[in-house]
């Protein structure tokens, strides 16, 4: 008769206490931390150029015939090829027969050639009202690893191959979304931090006129303070290999803003921290020069994120279909409550006593977008969440596939991904991912500025109304 084998014991039992000490090594001092990060920075710049060019830029892919009638400009591949043959002035594409590559400036032109001659039925160009201003999107959770960079990076590619134009601004030290977007940020002088600087500084300035008129000191204006008086928009903005999608990038010294901002703030209580974002994007000239702006938070609510939120018109919150992140998501929007209710309230009371007007928090549109979503597996709890998110949610759920993962490896968005790389059928249902998420978001942007448009018709009408 046959022993049956002994069922193996759990790996966590008889473990030698003495050998267990001997693989720990030496104790470990402050000094090991940097030899890490010294290790970690090396392999992230290593890793993070797999996606960039020889040359260590990035640099976008062309874009086929197919690819050009299929998803950027609604025309047929038969009459495009017919326009490029009567109009030789329009670039012509590089390749043999009726495949041609053109690169993404190329497609502008293309697109903007049909805008001017091409049918009316049809929307070469997307929807922006003239002379409203760019819709600034908050992509943002205190939870990490939801997907916020990506979608937020996704979106920004996706207005800029539909022709917008799009400003990122990376608010995470971590600088992620500035690795996707290739760009260089030498210190936090090249990050929004000046323009939070420069915000407290006016500040000071406006206080210190108060101050001389009633004979009083002045506050100081230390070295950072008067240097970020002559920063521009201009000094940290860059391009990026997308023609039309622009870059205020971070890097880890932009985590001082959340230890400064509040000692700015007890330095002189009556600056409104929550504002100076706001206050960049409206005077240093972001919302004329661009359609879109998105915005990139930290997984945290500090003062980084408080900024974004109260410079929104249209926040995304992404979550994935677990209770963990429903759960977390929950507690986030309790935070922003409790958070944006407080400063509310604490505003309101003196404005109240000097005649002032209230101030109110509000956003165009609040949207929860369920990411790396796995059908066969989180359905049911996808379908809890949206059943008791209601309208906070969108309509789609974003799918994880075989191009989202490999994009990710490459440091790269799906769109930047060749799709000859794929099988047809991995390429268009990774691309439609983000299609469909983008979809959503664009009619809510669209609604958005529509809703702008007649609520400043209506209020003109009511100006020449009264004037009569």
């Amino acid at each position: 008769m046959n022993k049956k084998p002994d069922t193996p014991i759990p790996p966590y039992f008889n473990l030698d206490p003495e050998a267990a000490a001997r693989k720990l090594g030496e104790s470990i001092d402050t000094a090991r931390f940097a030899k890490a990060a010294a290790f970690a920075e090396r392999g992230r710049s290593d890793l993070a150029k797999r996606g960039y060019a020889p040359d260590g830029e990035k640099h976008l892919r062309k874009f086929s015939t197919w690819e050009i009638c299929r998803y950027l400009i609604p025309v047929a591949p038969a009459h495009l090829r017919r326009v490029l043959k009567q109009v030789p002035d329009l670039p012509q594409g590089i390749g043999e027969g009726g495949s041609k590559w053109f690169s993404f400036e190329e497609v502008l032109m293309l697109r903007e050639h049909f805008a001017q001659e091409g049918v009316s039925s049809k929307e070469y160009k997307p929807y922006r009202p003239e002379g409203l201003p760019a819709k600034v999107i908050a992509v943002a959770n205190f939870k990490g690893g939801v997907g916020k960079t990506s979608t937020a990076a996704h979106l920004a590619m996706s207005a800029a191959l539909d022709g917008y134009k799009v400003l990122v601004i990376d608010l995470d030290s971590q600088g992620s979304m500035t690795s996707i977007l290739g760009g260089k940020v030498a210190d936090e002088w090249k990050t929004i931090f000046p323009f939070f600087a420069k915000d407290y500084a006016r500040c000071v300035q406006a206080e210190n006129t108060v101050r001389e008129a009633r004979g009083e000191g002045p506050l100081p204006l230390d070295e950072t303070l008067t240097e970020s008086l002559g920063i521009s928009a201009a000094d940290v903005i860059q391009k990026t290999h997308w023609p039309n999608i622009d870059l205020i990038g971070a890097q880890l010294n932009l985590y001082w803003a959340e230890f400064q901002v509040p000692v700015w703030r007890m330095g002189l209580r009556g600056w409104p921290l929550w504002d100076a974002l706001t206050n960049f994007l409206t005077t240093e000239g972001p919302l004329d020069d661009y359609d879109i702006i998105l915005l990139d938070t930290p997984p945290a609510l500090g003062y980084l994120t408080i900024n974004a939120l109260a410079a929104a018109d249209i926040l995304l919150v992404p979550l994935g279909a677990s209770f963990l992140e429903f759960d977390s998501t929950g507690r986030f929007f309790d935070m922003l409550y409790s958070t944006f209710a407080s400063i509310e309230e604490g505003e309101n009371a003196t404005r109240r006593r000097q005649g002032l007007p209230e101030v109110k928090f509000e956003w165009d549109v609040v949207r929860a977008i369920i990411t790396r979503f796995d059908a066969n597996q989180q359905t049911n709890l996808a379908n809890v969440i949206q059943a008791y998110f209601g309208d906070f949610m969108t309509t789609y759920r974003q799918d994880f596939t075989a191009l989202v993962g490999q994009a990710g490896e490459q440091v790269n968005g799906i769109y930047e991904a060749d799709y000859r790389d794929f099988n047809r059928e991995t390429y268009s249902r990774g691309r439609e991912a983000f299609d469909r998420t983008y979809a959503e978001v664009k009619e809510i942007l669209i609604g958005a500025w529509w809703r702008d448009l007649a609520m400043q018709q209506k209020d003109d009408e009511n100006g020449e109304t009264q004037t009569a």
